[in-house]
């Protein structure tokens, strides 16, 4: 697994997308690439909102990717362009410090957090010259990964076009933290899936140390992908933050409350480590020590025994100052049920029980459930594709963030063209907008492979 990514020569007359970012490129530049960058999206089958908290997720990469054509010179000067026209070119210079805004999440910034990434990485005083054209196929802000496909992707070709070599494990590490640059404090399934995946396997991606294992999904079923049209940006909004801040919040709670050494915790996985309890004692624990009613800033500061300063300096993070009362009891309950439900949707795809497909639908509705009442974190639009379970659906499930984007449904393979056929009728057809888009918004996926470098045979 931790190999570096594959470089794979390519004839281009087999692949149509190829050798349309070739002629764009050489349109633009009028020089041909040097090489070629591509970083899938992904989908998570189940383990919502718990990476960032320490615990196992089980995504798969989908075929849904970004690619980018390079080529590299001695300027010093970095052009990036997009083959859609709502994005704009931009340009920035390679031997001064690159800064990124966050409060101003444009796409070319998340291009950087991955350029930037590698030039800390190998303390690079100046990059090389690249000319760069993305080509996306990810819908933007649909929960499956695009922002996190592009920093994967710049990494890759920042490391490429100056001649380095990492492993994908590396990448993986350097891309999951270097995304923090556009403010979003995720845990690193992302990053992890789109380097490591495998073509026709599911994985389930472990943190500290950061491994990957294969998870055989059952045959006689498939997974459809549909995009409820609700966009939500993970960087440009608050709601992502604010749950990752009420983890870390009750993390410290729970840890005091068995006397640990709580200053240093930040993640509720870290708690269940140190006391050495199960899942499910961890979730009695939470009854026992959280209230579900929401915390103040002032009870939150008076159980930890600090400052109203303290509290701010030290668990806000910088988009999550505003916020003035937390739901501890509810987050935590989500991230350790959840977590319990991956280990066992793991177990049963082991396993492959006679009703494997049944139970593992069971697992995923149980998912959503929790990430709609305690986490909250779906949206009506994304509510409505559960209801389309009496059209074939075992189960379905929102996938992502959340607040919009995508649910994932697991049907059998028997059920998948009326199940689409049901979906589209009842959910993208009375909506002229949805209808637009339902061929990128609505389709079946299978595992696919992770990120690559292509070279033109």
């Amino acid at each position: 697994m931790d190999s570096n990514p594959p470089h794979l020569k390519t004839n281009f007359a087999d692949n149509d997308r190829l050798h349309q970012l070739k002629n764009a490129f050489e349109k633009k530049y009028g020089e041909s690439p040097k090489f070629y960058a591509h970083a899938p999206g992904r989908v998570n089958l189940i383990g919502e909102h718990i990476d960032y908290c320490g615990y196992s997720v089980l995504p798969m990469a989908i075929e849904q990717s970004i690619l980018a054509a390079v080529s590299v010179n001695d300027s010093g000067t970095i052009e990036l362009a997009n083959t859609n026209p709502q994005y704009k070119d931009f340009t920035v210079s390679g031997t001064e410090e690159i800064h990124i805004d966050k409060d101003n999440p444009q796409w070319h910034y998340y291009f950087l957090c991955g350029v930037k990434g590698i030039q800390e990485n190998f303390s690079l005083p100046k990059l090389v010259g690249m000319r760069c054209i993305v080509d996306g196929t990810i819908p933007a802000s649909s929960g499956l990964s695009s922002s996190s496909a592009l920093v994967c992707c710049a990494g890759l070709v920042t490391m490429e076009a100056n001649g380095k070599s990492l492993s994908k494990v590396a990448l993986a590490e350097i891309c999951a933290k270097c995304e923090r640059y556009i403010g979003t404090e995720g845990g690193g399934m992302d990053q992890s899936i789109s380097f490591l995946a495998e073509k026709g396997t599911a994985k389930l991606i472990e943190f500290n140390p950061l491994r990957a294992s294969d998870v055989k999904l059952p045959g006689g079923a498939v997974f459809v992908i549909s995009n409820c049209c609700v966009e939500m940006n993970k960087a440009a909004s608050s709601h992502f933050n604010i749950r990752v801040v009420e983890c870390r919040i009750a993390t410290k709670i729970l840890a005091k409350a068995r006397g640990l050494e709580w200053r240093s915790l930040l993640k509720l996985a870290q708690v269940q480590t140190e006391l050495g309890t199960s899942l499910e004692e961890m979730l009695a624990l939470v009854e026992e020590v959280l209230h579900p009613d929401a915390y103040s800033r002032e009870e939150i500061c008076a159980s930890l025994g600090i400052s109203p300063e303290q509290f701010c300096t030290d668990l806000l993070s910088s988009n999550t100052q505003h916020v003035t009362h937390f739901k501890l009891y509810q987050r935590a309950r989500h991230v350790y049920g959840e977590a319990s439900r991956v280990l066992h949707f793991k177990s049963v795809c082991d396993s492959q029980p006679a009703d494997a497909i049944q139970l593992l639908g069971d697992l995923m509705k149980q998912s959503h459930a929790s990430c709609r009442d305690l986490y909250e974190c779906s949206c009506p639009e994304l509510d409505q594709f559960g209801r389309h379970m009496g059209a074939g659906a075992v189960g379905s499930r929102l996938t992502g963030a959340g607040w919009g984007g995508c649910a994932v449904s697991m049907v059998p393979s028997d059920r998948v063209e009326s199940f689409i056929q049901a979906v589209s009728e009842a959910y993208y057809a009375p909506d002229s907008q949805r209808a637009a888009m339902k061929k990128q918004s609505l389709f079946v996926s299978k595992p696919g492979g992770g990120a690559t470098v292509f070279i033109k045979e």
